[in-house]
């Protein structure tokens, strides 16, 4: 079984609240996942937001740390999908 899987491209999109930046970020110094860059905006109260975060010192697998940001996105009423880096640059190659 795989144990980490590298960088990986988080995506956070939903409806703007308090603590979205914070409640994600949480989740991931827990679990000692480094977050590398983050891009985000707010259009029309709609929150949006990129992450590269290396899960190389993470214990998790690369899919349990998915679904469990999935969960936390249902938590927090946004959708946070996770794709592996090279997964992401192959899928949107020109």
């Amino acid at each position: 079984m795989e144990k980490t899987a590298g960088k990986t491209v988080i995506t956070v999109v939903g409806k703007d609240t308090v603590g979205i930046i914070a409640k994600i970020c949480t989740y991931l110094a827990e679990n000692h996942i480094n977050v590398m860059d983050i891009s985000q905006t707010i259009v029309q109260d709609y929150f949006n937001m990129m992450m590269i975060a290396d899960l190389n010192t993470s214990e998790k697998p690369f899919d349990e740390v998915s679904a469990e940001l999935d969960a936390v996105g249902q938590e927090i009423g946004v959708v946070i999908r996770c794709q592996r880096e090279e997964i992401f640059d192959v899928m949107h190659r020109i």
